[in-house]
């Protein structure tokens, strides 16, 4: 056990290693420095010549929120038609039929918002056509999507008044072209020598230690798993997602998927200290940020590590841990590990089943996703930060008896009042829909929705309550992850959870922009004695208790009737 824990640090230590020089290139490429990917400028400009882009022409933070909409609106369309009609299209070499327009639905708008939200399953529920082309291709644009927002950010943050913040195609393609294909290239080499499949073949035949014949889908899944991790996405090729042997084979391919999941979201930490020139103030959110990571998995590896109350109640030694839904290969900790990183960060890729974990591992998943802002996503993973920035900001200016300022710009009541609408919007959501399932369950239990509600859990009790809580947690959070116990593939999950997913991934890049955008177009006020200084360790603790309360407050009553119900119950 010692040697799994050992293996946690020195991963999050190797992270830490890589993140550092990744965030000072992001910084160079967006601040258009010469960088070592030079090379790729011939291609983005004949993207730019063939599409009519000017990458020269200056946008406001009105017209990049219009881009990004509009193209986002674009991707819907295609990626949903596509799975309509996926078994009339080529590369089906195991024949898997079209989706239904509900999940269609559902799995268009989850890939599109960057949750990754399955509710098929991966190697029988799409094709390869559809995998690689809508699929894949969503996991790159989604990733590039968020990271357009967050440099928008970035340069609204660097400049004294402005309201010239770069253009949203440019910052997009190079997205692309200069961070998540390269990466990509690289993970995905590593996974295909370490046994990841990358071909185009069909369903192979094998014979078990058992002596059954079975067919073992494969594909070219490689490309994909590196996107799927590195991009923040987390959907995975096959249904089991990285516990599967084929898509996680071994240690090596772990430690790979484990740094590529979180490589950006720190980097980008790093890279806005060395954009706006305020690199104490980027320390800062590292360390709140990773203070509130560790908060989380501290309490998971412990409770993963002791075992299972229940099964020592029976007399039986849990001397590798509590092993259900786990991988003998991985072990509690670095099941551990992954199922905190995955849920603090919006992956949600699993090497393991979290319907299994303990019910204090269960609430340390479910707090990371109501939180929703230690490391995060690719690019929302600051923004979401930022809203408890401003909301920080505020409180800490009537502490003193001033009007709030941030970076030399006045916080008035406009940007209140959309911090505050996007940090209440993220509980409303969750609860509402939770809240919503509870009822009809209750209620009317054989209601027709292709699957009755009576039918939806595997669990009853308090562990049926926390995945249905866990379904909408995960997607309002675009994280995608769940408590596989939950029946989701029917007419109301898919529906109820793909608008929660189109709220919960829009609203909130459409109010760290607008705030940034107004905040930049006002007079420079330059420091003085009484500016708050938001680059200090009492405004870094500031910050982590305007999130720590406003979480407990919104949640707390919906984790005891879960995750803290079942915890007493084994006891």
């Amino acid at each position: 056990m010692t040697t799994e824990i050992l293996g946690v640090i020195l991963t999050y230590l190797l992270t830490l290693l890589l993140a550092w020089p990744l965030g000072k290139y992001i910084a160079k490429v967006f601040k258009g420095e010469k960088t070592w990917s030079d090379f790729m400028a011939p291609l983005e400009r004949l993207f730019y010549r063939i599409s009519g882009i000017n990458p020269l022409e200056e946008m406001n933070w009105k017209q990049h929120l219009k881009a990004l909409l509009t193209i986002n609106m674009v991707w819907f369309v295609y990626a949903f038609v596509m799975l309509l009609i996926q078994d009339k299209l080529p590369l089906n070499p195991d024949g898997n039929p079209a989706q239904s327009a509900d999940l269609a639905f559902n799995t268009t708008i989850s890939f599109l918002v960057n949750c990754n939200l399955q509710h098929y399953s991966g190697e029988s529920g799409v094709t390869y056509f559809t995998q690689l082309f809508v699929i894949t291709f969503l996991q790159f644009v989604s990733a590039a999507t968020g990271i357009a927002a967050l440099v928008v950010l970035f340069k609204a943050l660097k400049e004294k008044t402005t309201t010239r913040l770069g253009n949203f195609w440019d910052i997009f393609v190079k997205t692309n072209t200069r961070l998540l294909l390269p990466l990509c290239v690289v993970i995905a080499i590593i996974l295909a020598f370490n046994g990841t499949p990358a071909s185009y073949a069909g369903k192979d035949t094998i014979v078990t230690l058992q002596g059954d014949t079975v067919n073992v889908a494969r594909g070219p899944a490689a490309g994909m798993i590196a996107i799927k991790h590195l991009g923040t996405n987390g959907g995975g090729w096959f249904g089991t997602n990285s516990a599967h042997p084929l898509e996680n084979p071994n240690y090596v391919t772990y430690i790979t998927e484990m740094v590529a999941q979180v490589i950006i979201p720190i980097a980008v930490i790093f890279a806005l200290g060395i954009f706006i020139n305020r690199r104490k103030f980027a320390n800062v959110i590292f360390v709140v940020m990773t203070a509130g990571m560790l908060l989380l998995l501290i309490p998971t590896l412990y409770s993963e590590i002791s075992g299972n109350p229940a099964i020592a109640h029976m007399g039986i030694a849990q001397p590798t841990g509590a092993m259900e839904g786990k991988e003998v290969r991985f072990g509690p900790a670095a099941s551990g590990y992954w199922s905190t990183v995955t849920t603090i960060i919006s992956t949600g890729s699993v090497n393991s089943m979290h319907d299994s974990t303990m019910p204090l591992t269960g609430m340390m998943q479910l707090a990371a996703m109501m939180i929703n802002c230690f490391y995060g996503g690719c690019g929302v993973g600051i923004l979401n930060y930022f809203i408890f920035i401003i909301i920080a900001v505020f409180i800490s200016g009537l502490m003193v008896g001033r009007t709030p300022e941030f970076m030399g710009h006045k916080v008035e009541a406009r940007e209140v009042k959309i911090a505050a609408l996007i940090a209440l919007l993220h509980p409303f959501i969750i609860l509402t829909g939770t809240a919503l399932s509870s009822w009809v369950l209750a209620h009317h239990p054989d209601m027709d929705w292709a699957v009755k509600p009576s039918a939806w859990l595997n669990n009853p009790g308090y562990h049926g309550f926390s995945e249905m809580l866990y379904e909408y947690t995960s997607s309002a959070a675009n994280n995608g992850s769940g408590f596989e116990g939950l029946g989701d593939n029917n007419i109301f999950w898919n529906v109820t959870t793909g608008f929660v997913l189109i709220l919960g991934r829009y609203l909130p890049i459409i109010g760290p922009v607008a705030i940034a955008g107004l905040l930049s177009s006002k007079k420079y006020i330059p420091e003085s004695a009484g500016t708050l200084k938001t680059d200090t360790a009492t405004f870094g603790m500031m910050t982590f208790a305007v999130i720590a309360i406003l979480a407990a407050l919104s949640f707390f009553p919906s984790l005891v009737l879960g995750p803290v119900a079942e915890y007493f119950s084994m006891y």
